[in-house]
């Protein structure tokens, strides 16, 4: 049953996460931990930081080997077994960047909506995708895939053997450029809308920053999306 979900939550894996995001946000109280600013504080850069380090997760994992594993026709599917990179040592390291990400937005949102919904739906739905993938990837590499799962976690990492496995392989940024700008400026974007939202809930208009503020760095962001975008599209910057 859980494949077939997620059979289903494949299709839409791309849209899931942003309105689940804007449900709980839409919907949840963010306060202050105990009432105080300063733990809130805390509570915001333990959120930035772990949000951070999953997208840093994504970012060496695509760094270092590239999983064709986007779909096809909005279906389960893959050319061939990656198991080299990261993918030595934890089977889907892009979703648990992904969980990640979502945790430190809860943590800067800080409200039940998305401690009770936001981040269980999110691990729902990558605990079901990866359920179809491993149907489709068992049915389709057999043994091999059986065996490089005996090996390698599911969902946590284990990184003994790093150099090893990396040591004749060459970290390609262009690669992380063309590949993961869109989750990169998206997610930055993200977590300073959820820090000014979360600001402004709890403490009213005077926590917002002033609108030149927020115009200028919009304006720069958009412009630095728009560069490295032109690159990609313009083909200036190759794999």
């Amino acid at each position: 049953m859980t494949k077939e979900i997620g059979k289903f939550l494949f299709r839409y894996r791309n849209i899931l996460a942003p309105l689940l995001f804007i449900l709980a946000a839409v919907i949840g109280r963010p306060s202050y931990p105990l009432g105080r600013a300063d733990l809130n504080m805390a509570l915001d850069i333990i959120g930035v930081l772990v949000g951070l380090s999953g997208q840093a997760l994504r970012v060496v994992t695509i760094g270092y080997e590239y999983i064709k594993r986007g779909g096809q026709d909005r279906q389960v599917y893959a050319d061939k077994l990656i198991e080299g990179g990261v993918f030595a040592h934890c089977r889907n390291p892009l979703y648990v960047g992904n969980i990640l990400m979502a945790v430190g937005l809860a943590l800067i949102m800080h409200s039940l909506a998305f401690y009770l919904i936001f981040v269980p739906l999110i691990i729902f739905a990558y605990v079901s995708i990866v359920a179809a993938e491993e149907d489709f990837l068992g049915a389709k590499f057999g043994q091999e895939y059986n065996a490089y799962c005996r090996r390698v976690n599911r969902w946590v990492p284990r990184w003994k053997g790093w150099k090893r496995s990396t040591a004749a392989m060459t970290f390609n940024w262009r690669r992380v450029l063309l590949k993961e700008y869109n989750t990169f400026f998206v997610f930055i974007v993200t977590l300073a809308a959820a820090e000014i939202w979360s600001q402004y809930r709890v403490a009213g208009p005077s926590a917002l920053p002033s609108t030149g503020l927020v115009i200028a760095g919009l304006a720069l962001w958009l412009a630095l999306y728009v560069l490295v975008r032109s690159l990609k599209k313009t083909g200036l910057v190759k794999v």
